[in-house]
């Protein structure tokens, strides 16, 4: 019995043996792209390199194999690789195999005269057409270049392989937003792809200074991360930090934008977004002529943008397509929506469970006429009311779209109708509610919109237990928590705390753009954005001072 315990002891534990093999396998994965086992021995045999092809990238079904023979004496063979469904076949047919299988090439060398350095070059600068042609040897890189649309060509005694830009393959369009609706405003927005994102930024500001720089995040997913900024116009200390904080990302898949805003941002444990995200060229253009940085992941048509602010979520693309003054009373509106959503239902609980006395008399009576069959006090039903109707509001999404809203806003009549006739909740409670609710969605950007939906629940409690004296109380920790965010060091509250006078002119009004345009693409010494205020990053510490690239 002794000796089983003692073996007992020795055995490791599974999720030790797991983690093992797991690096294990990632071992195995890194050496067929070209680890201590397999280093990048690119060879001149056209053989060697098709068996080294096969080996990475195994019996894969849209690896397609294209063998020719080049127009030389004796023939030189040569196989060219692309992945169906990721390439222009109309790139690969015409400017690619035609060239090369063509007998007639108007070429002033005789390529039976030529050695093989010379004709690799003929082939780069003559007789491949397509627009870009890189010739590369380390594997990691030819095999990350298949992928991402290219065509490979290895050749018969040629040292290096040819890289063809033959990407294509199906692509959603270019289509009008559908989370940012405006009336007035451009109908385009991002897709999947990313160069397509970017050349749609590009369009709008036809500058130089427009830098784009691309990463490759993801182990095994090896997705195309791109930024985008001003130079000229940013923090070149933001830039750095950006850089910083995207080489850091160690994981396996980058499938999605939401992978990186969670892998960046300042603080996980909040319930406020501190990376801004849109599907609007325009207003991704806007951001980084203001001096941000645009995040743009390949496969997701939102792009990220940083560093933001609490009042950017409560500016629309619509905002700067009307004149000033209906801009400005619009956007107060949204402002008075955001707090009717989050504090509603938790001042009608407040009112008739503590503050009787501050409602009207006659509203005193009617409201007690109607509650005088509930069975339950305020608070329970104010939250089957608000639970209730944010069940149909997930069933409206997730359902088709033909039948999703009729079920959302139906069923929301007929369940508050019948839940008044049934005595479970009063008339007055079903309007308040409805009211929180669609006040919710007066908010442009969905996750701040989230936000107050959680936080009312957490209202709604502290409104029950200590009536207005918790609400002001939940209020003050509320502002408390907001000042102490930092969107990539930038204070979450600014231009209102700090206040900055000269940022005022976009915050909670809207100026008319001829009160602000003269500084508009100048580095303003007391932005936030590009200043030591907003570079003090929770992850590392930037250097004080202004410096702009």
């Amino acid at each position: 019995m002794k000796t089983l315990k003692k073996e007992f002891k020795k055995a490791k534990p599974l999720s030790s043996l797991l983690k093992k093999n797991r690096q294990l396998e990632n071992s195995r994965f890194d050496n067929n792209l070209g680890g201590e086992e397999n280093e990048n021995d690119f060879s001149r045999n056209l053989e060697d390199n098709m068996a080294k092809m096969k080996e990475i990238m195994g019996e894969t079904s849209d690896l397609l194999e294209r063998e020719f023979t080049l127009n030389r004496s004796p023939f030189i063979k040569g196989v060219l690789y692309y992945v169906n469904g990721l390439v222009d076949e109309k790139l690969v047919s015409e400017f690619m195999l035609q060239t090369l299988l063509n007998n007639n090439l108007n070429i002033e060398e005789d390529l039976n005269e030529l050695p093989m350095e010379s004709l690799v070059e003929i082939i780069q600068k003559q007789i491949l057409t397509v627009t870009e042609v890189e010739l590369e040897t380390d594997w990691d890189k030819i095999i990350h270049a298949i992928l991402s649309g290219k065509s490979i060509l290895f050749v018969e005694g040629a040292n290096k392989a040819f890289v063809g830009a033959t990407m294509g393959g199906e692509w959603r369009s270019v289509e009008e937003p559908t989370a940012e609706i405006t009336v007035r405003g451009p109908k385009d927005s991002f897709i999947e792809s990313v160069y397509t994102n970017m050349a749609l930024i590009r369009r709008r500001i036809k500058s130089p200074k427009m830098q784009f720089e691309v990463f490759q995040l993801g182990k095994v997913s090896q997705t195309d991360v791109a930024i985008v900024y001003m130079d000229g116009i940013v923090n070149i200390k933001l830039v750095k930090e950006v850089r910083k904080r995207l080489n850091k990302i160690d994981v396996d898949e980058i499938l999605s934008s939401s992978s990186v805003e969670e892998l960046i941002q300042d603080s996980s444990f909040t319930v406020f977004p501190t990376v801004f995200t849109s599907e609007r060229p325009d207003t991704v253009t806007n951001s980084i002529a203001e001096g941000r940085i645009g995040i743009i992941v390949d496969g997701t048509p939102f792009v990220l943008v940083v560093p933001i602010t609490f009042s950017q979520f409560f500016k629309a693309a619509e905002d700067y397509y009307q004149r000033f003054d209906i801009s400005t009373l619009i956007r107060i509106l949204r402002y008075i929506a955001f707090t009717l959503a989050l504090l509603g239902p938790s001042l009608f609980i407040a009112l008739l469970t503590f503050h009787q006395d501050l409602i009207p008399t006659t509203l005193v009576i009617t409201l007690a006429a109607q509650r005088s069959g509930i069975p339950f006090p305020a608070v329970i039903e104010a939250f089957i009311m608000e639970v209730t109707f944010e069940i149909l509001r997930e069933a409206g999404i997730r359902m088709p779209r033909s039948i999703g809203q009729a079920v959302s806003i139906v069923g929301a009549l007929v369940i508050g109708q019948a839940a008044v006739e049934a005595g479970i909740v009063s008339a007055a409670m079903i309007i308040v509610v409805a009211g929180t609710a669609i006040a919710s969605f007066t908010t442009p950007a969905y996750n701040m919109a989230v936000a107050a939906r959680i936080l009312r629940f957490g209202m709604m409690i502290l409104a029950a237990t200590m009536g207005l004296y918790g609400i002001t109380l939940g209020l003050i920790i509320l502002v408390a928590h907001l000042a102490s965010l930092r969107s990539f060091g930038t204070p979450y509250l600014a231009p209102f705390a700090p206040l900055i006078p000269e940022d005022q002119k976009d915050g909670l009004f809207r100026f008319p753009l001829w009160t602000r345009n003269s500084n508009n693409l100048k580095p303003k010494g007391n932005n936030p954005l590009k200043t030591e205020r907003g570079l003090k990053a929770s992850s590392s510490t930037v250097e004080e001072g202004p410096e702009n690239g």
